[in-house]
């Protein structure tokens, strides 16, 4: 039986965090959180150079708590996909880091260090 995360180790817990950082797939963007708006809207800017309106879907309102600076991962809209999205996943410092050493944050130059 596996162990849950907050009974293991902090080794344990950081390797596990290394193996579960999720990637961009099908049409997904990294970004930077850069304003948010109120009601679930936010303006983040990807990685392709487009500053997007993204909203937290309903599923995930309670759950997905973002701030100025957070790196998330948006799914662009079928319909006005340049200027619109949702905001699907929000990354852990952690995470952040790793994704900053595999090379996949070299684009955004103003990402804050954490």
């Amino acid at each position: 039986m596996p162990r849950r995360y907050k009974d293991m180790t902090p080794e344990e817990q950081r390797a596990h965090d290394i193996a579960r950082v999720r990637l961009p797939r099908h049409g997904e963007v990294l970004g930077v959180l850069e304003q948010r708006h109120g009601a679930s809207r936010c303006s983040v800017r990807g990685l392709d150079g487009k500053t997007r309106i993204c909203r937290i879907p309903g599923r995930l309102k309670r759950f997905l708590w973002v701030r100025e600076g957070d790196i998330v991962l948006v799914q662009p809209w079928e319909f006005e996909g340049d200027k619109k999205a949702d905001i699907i996943f929000k990354y852990k410092p952690v995470q952040v880091r790793i994704l900053q050493s595999k090379g996949h944050l070299d684009k955004l130059s103003d990402v804050e260090e954490f």
